[in-house]
């Protein structure tokens, strides 16, 4: 237990520490930037080095499990979500606020001169699915992790570790906007990498899941919904149905991207400012 609450401590070091360091030490390779700027881009970073480890989890759980996806073991699949999944969460939330608190501040908002009540209310009314998104996981996914399972499923523990792939180019998105380089080759290509790791990571894994269960018990994928039970089904349709969301905004904003770039008459300078304040904000 003693080593447990080590390795917890660890990680709820880990994530905001990594948070510091990058508040302090982006200032002094971008000195133009703002503290929106910094903190933007310090919470993006950590984000990448999380989804990082999560996805790295997650490939090493899956290919370990997949000979019997219900009954085969690794124990990443339940500490991984103890020691770094959870301190990650809880660290997020409050890095998330402060990017939005920044992003108002720096904009001179009255009701944004200091921390308040209704600044944390603005927040999470501003960012509702994120932040429902992020504690769904700590009172839902954490449980099920560690109680309700039976020791079994580790395999399908190790699938939503690889929902965290697309996370990187997310991020890598946002930062080369805030480096000015959205026009370039490389945001274009980071874009087509985000749209193929989102639905390949975050919306066709969960058929891909239902198609394994199915192989396991020799049974036809349309019939695996019928075979699990409802708690299963509500829990898989209440992680992918803001996926599905989020992916259509991300194909609405790439298309818009796409028609701005084939305009002529638009204004590069109004372009830019459109996609900085969309992309930021998104």
């Amino acid at each position: 237990m003693s080593r447990m609450l080590q390795v917890l401590a660890c990680g709820a070091v880990v994530f905001p520490g990594l948070f510091f360091a990058f508040r302090k030490i982006l200032p002094c390779v971008f000195k133009h930037w703002s503290d929106a700027d910094v903190v933007l881009v310090s919470e993006r970073l950590v984000s990448s080095i999380h989804a990082a480890m999560a996805t790295t989890a997650g490939a090493v759980v899956v290919s370990s499990c997949c000979g019997n996806v219900i009954n085969d073991r690794h124990w990443l699949a339940t500490y991984f979500v103890i020691w770094y999944g959870v301190p990650y969460m809880t660290y997020d939330i409050f890095a998330m606020y402060l990017s939005h608190y920044y992003r108002f501040h720096i904009k001179g908002h009255e009701d944004y001169k200091r921390h308040s009540l209704r600044t944390i209310n603005s927040f999470v009314r501003k960012e509702f699915l994120l932040v429902l998104h992020h504690i769904a996981l700590l009172t839902i996914l954490l449980p099920v992790t560690l109680f309700f399972r039976k020791d079994q499923g580790d395999f399908f523990i190790g699938c939503l570790f690889l929902t965290e792939l697309s996370t990187p180019f997310v991020s890598l998105g946002k930062i080369l906007i805030q480096l000015s380089l959205q026009d370039s080759w490389l945001h274009k290509l980071n874009g087509g990498m985000v749209l193929f790791t989102f639905f390949m990571c975050r919306i066709a894994l969960f058929p891909f899941m239902y198609w394994m269960y199915g192989r396991h018990y020799s049974i036809p994928l349309y019939s695996v919904p019928f075979h699990l039970p409802l708690s299963a089904n509500l829990g898989n349709s209440c992680i992918l149905a803001p996926q599905v969301y989020w992916f259509v905004l991300l194909c609405r904003k790439g298309y818009r991207l796409y028609q701005r770039s084939r305009s002529p008459a638009s204004s590069p300078t109004a372009d830019t400012a459109a996609v900085t304040d969309s992309s930021k904000d998104d």
